[in-house]
């Protein structure tokens, strides 16, 4: 599993509609994507208490070919003709797991970024990390959650899709999540991805 993420950012006075138009007429493009684990529309707006008004899609891939046919072909190109080409970023995936609210559409999403200090041991941090993933991802109102990390800065990225318009305080910086294409949430292999 990959996982990936570019942010657009927008000015403070950006008509928002614009971005929920943009996902409610081509947002199911993605939804039978070979390779796409799943892709998450994310929003967040000033008005909603977010520091920026913000167009962040997030993607599980469970291959790197999905991944690739999708960064060099129409569908990323779109955002590069529309908005320049953002900075993506990505992670090597460490753990899935879907929640008690598995079968409900995800209407917000977290995004927790851990930095591992200089003096942690990669392999036991990671290990602690997945059987702290393994507990999160069962909780209440959780419709999926993804662990990854970024090996170039050392930085673990827990994802998790809720059912509902909350998370619980210190989940990380909240979206709202537009619209969900998962086509392929059973090749997102459960628990620890080595």
């Amino acid at each position: 599993m990959h996982a990936m993420q570019y942010e657009i950012t927008l000015p403070a006075d950006y008509d928002m509609g614009i971005i929920r138009e943009r996902v409610a007429t081509r947002g199911h493009l993605l939804d039978d994507f070979p390779g796409l684990g799943l892709k998450a529309y994310l929003m967040r707006e000033r008005e909603d208490g977010s520091p920026v008004n913000q167009y962040a899609p997030f993607y599980l891939w469970a291959a790197p070919e999905g991944m690739n046919a999708f960064l060099w072909g129409p569908g990323f190109q779109g955002i590069v003709d529309d908005f320049g080409r953002p900075v993506v970023r990505h992670w090597t995936g460490l753990a899935y797991g879907e929640g008690p609210a598995a079968a409900h559409a995800p209407r917000t999403a977290t995004r927790r970024a851990t930095p591992l200090g200089e003096g942690t041991a990669p392999g036991e941090a990671v290990a602690e990390a997945v059987g702290r993933h393994a507990e999160e991802a069962r909780a209440e109102g959780v419709v999926a959650s993804a662990l990854a990390i970024d090996p170039r800065h050392w930085e673990l990225l827990s994802f998790t899709l809720w059912a509902g318009t909350e998370a619980p305080a210190g989940a990380g910086d909240r979206f709202q999540v537009l619209h969900l294409s998962a086509p392929g949430p059973p090749a997102l292999r459960s628990g620890r991805l080595w």
